[in-house]
């Protein structure tokens, strides 16, 4: 298609998947604090991990003593809703948005290149919510650790905002650095990355997520980070497994003189051989072909006729 039309299609796709992260928020703005019978709203659900701390370890601000955050601003309640209720609609809509991007870049894809692809978007989504629902588990040893450091002489009061971006900021970052090992694994695919190559970084590759970890981690305490840098670290191992067992299938199938370094010269094959090792007959001498019969000259004409013409 020509450029116009590829715009128009893109056009096209996004509407189709905004209009869906609309609809999406619209019920993570109601599921905020609505929800059917038998299934928390969306408000339990991402404080659970602050209410389930003693009570003794938060603020409390009403009479009941029940579990709520606090608001210092007149529309922090509205707009923290809405925010929670985007993030929860972007991530119900990204099987219509993700099959839409799909979509938009299939026709320009092989046949093999189409199947590594969906393979790889819903590896990528398998991993981004393995590592939100483990976020989420950790970050209850997370506050617990953080709140009750220093109880004796002080007992922390959070704000909406202050909790539930802490809490968003935690998911997002667990989820997109569980995407390390497919990353590593397309490169490897791709040629770019070897298996040797990773062998000799591990050890660096290994520090370089500790310390990651210790940074990008938005509470710096010890569980948050471990849990983050123990899981990279995991599905680092798997990757260079993989680009091992990879690496191994593929030099099987490469001929010898691709082993062979750019400053030396490739053995010649020898005869009767193909570079695989397969043997095929040798070629029979070519015969020269039977001379031509002679050719029978023809017969002159007189020059008188012509100059009668003439």
């Amino acid at each position: 298609m020509p450029l116009a039309e590829h715009l128009y299609e893109l056009r096209d796709r996004l509407l189709i998947a905004l209009a869906v992260i609309v609809l999406t928020t619209i019920v993570g703005f109601v599921w905020y604090s609505n929800s059917p019978p038998g299934i928390p709203t969306l408000g339990d659900l991402l404080t659970r991990p602050y209410c389930d701390l003693p009570a003794d370890a938060r603020a409390s601000f009403t009479a009941d003593g029940e579990c709520k955050l606090l608001a210092v601003g007149p529309f922090d309640q509205f707009m923290l809703r809405l925010q929670v209720g985007l993030t929860a609609g972007v991530v119900m809509a990204s099987p219509v948005w993700l099959y839409q991007l799909w979509q938009f870049i299939t026709p320009a894809l092989k046949q093999k290149e189409r199947r590594y692809g969906l393979t790889f978007v819903l590896a990528g989504s398998a991993l981004f919510v393995v590592g939100a629902l483990i976020a989420y588990f950790v970050v209850s040893e997370a506050f617990d650790f953080l709140l009750r450091v220093g109880d004796e002489v002080q007992v922390t009061a959070l704000t909406g905002d202050r909790y539930f971006g802490f809490m968003l900021q935690l998911l997002v970052i667990f989820g997109v650095s569980f995407e390390l090992p497919l990353l590593i694994i397309s490169l490897n695919l791709a040629g770019v990355l070897s298996y040797a190559r990773l062998k000799a970084w591990r050890r660096g590759i290994l520090f370089g997520l500790f310390v990651f970890a210790a940074v990008a981690t938005p509470g710096q305490d010890p569980f948050s980070m471990l849990a983050l840098a123990l899981g990279m670290s995991v599905l680092l191992e798997f990757a260079i497994q993989f680009a091992r067992l990879h690496d191994r299938r593929k030099a099987k199938n490469r001929p010898d003189w691709m082993n062979v370094s750019d400053d030396e010269a490739a053995p010649l094959e020898a005869p009767g051989e193909t570079s695989a090792g397969d043997s095929f007959a040798a070629p029979e001498p070519l015969t020269p072909p039977a001379p031509l019969p002679p050719v029978r000259p023809t017969a002159r004409r007189d020059a008188s006729a012509f100059d009668e013409v003439l």
